[in-house]
């Protein structure tokens, strides 16, 4: 056995092993509501800022994370509804129509806090990527 060989296999023994084809974290479901006032989703937003040569798309996944499941992929100038956050302001819990026209129904104030289930998608976006529009 090779110097070299016996020296690679060491530093993998040492290596903390990662479980091969780990599952995604469970997802964290979209909020709204929560307020007898406000807009069931408080502000209005779009996706700006992707830069032509990179991935050319906002990846929207199952939780404020990257490691989370991509769901979508969105690009410049789509319009989302901002719903909630993480904490730290570094992701975004996003609501967003399928179709031009499309009503996503959070634009009125729901008095108690729930898992939003549709009719448009829902997920979680960098907030770096969006820029708030209205609300």
């Amino acid at each position: 056995m090779s110097v070299y060989l016996g020296a690679a296999m060491a530093t993998a023994l040492m290596l903390p092993a990662a479980p091969i084809g780990a599952a995604p974290p469970r997802a964290v479901p979209v909020q709204v509501g929560g307020d007898e006032v406000l807009d069931a989703c408080g502000s209005l937003a779009q996706v700006r800022g992707l830069k032509a040569d990179g991935d050319g798309f906002l990846a929207v996944r199952a939780g404020p994370g990257t490691a989370y499941a991509m769901l979508d992929k969105l690009g410049n100038g789509r319009e989302v509804y901002l719903c909630d956050g993480n904490g730290d302001g570094e992701w975004f819990a996003i609501v967003y129509p399928t179709a031009p026209g499309m009503k996503c129904e959070v634009g009125s104030p729901i008095a108690k806090k729930r898992v939003y289930r549709g009719p448009c998608k829902s997920g979680w976006v960098r907030s770096a990527w969006v820029e708030v529009m209205a609300g």
